[in-house]
């Protein structure tokens, strides 16, 4: 006996539902990797500039290079006004300073990516996103494949965040 239409729709919608939990969760991390607020948290101030022997970053420019990726994925995923405008590889991507540019750059570059990290939450979360369909401008790229982008980036370079702290000594766990 074969399933109804019905049925056959309504298991669809269940599985874009609980590809959609997932993409949440994968993006929130934590399940095979450690989280960004564990990654920062307790980031001693003297040390977010410093560049460990043999690294070629700090963890201020790391820190800022995930911000600057994550927004721009975020633009391309949800173009603003105007539309998207890519910017340059790899100059635009990452800071030139080793240091942050403020007292204050550290926790509004933390804020920017947690506010941005919601608001891409929210693009896959929206009922009438399609996750598979292709983005009208790219070369086929869609939501799905750009929230994956978004958990692998960040999964990769908080790996080397928590490196560049075990060298500094800085590491908690």
């Amino acid at each position: 006996m074969s399933a109804s239409k019905d049925q056959v729709k309504n298991q669809e919608v269940d599985q874009v539902a609980t590809l959609r939990k997932q993409l949440i969760e994968l993006l929130q991390g934590g399940q095979a990797h450690v989280t960004f607020d564990d990654a920062i948290k307790d980031f001693p101030t003297g040390l977010r500039g410093k560049v460990p022997i043999d690294l070629p970053y700090s963890a201020w420019q790391l820190l800022e290079h995930l911000r600057i990726t994550q927004r721009d994925i975020l633009n391309f995923s949800a173009p603003p006004t105007g539309g998207y405008h890519p910017i340059q590889w790899p100059d635009d991507y990452w800071p030139k300073s080793t240091e942050p540019p403020t007292a204050q750059a550290w926790d509004q570059s933390i804020a920017a990516i947690r506010t941005d990290l919601k608001h891409f939450e929210a693009l896959i979360q929206k009922p009438d996103a399609d996750l598979f369909k292709p983005f009208r401008w790219g070369d086929g790229q869609n939501l799905l494949r750009e929230a994956l982008l978004v958990a692998d980036h960040t999964a990769y370079h908080l790996g080397e965040l928590i490196v560049l702290r075990r060298l500094l000594g800085a590491w908690h766990k």
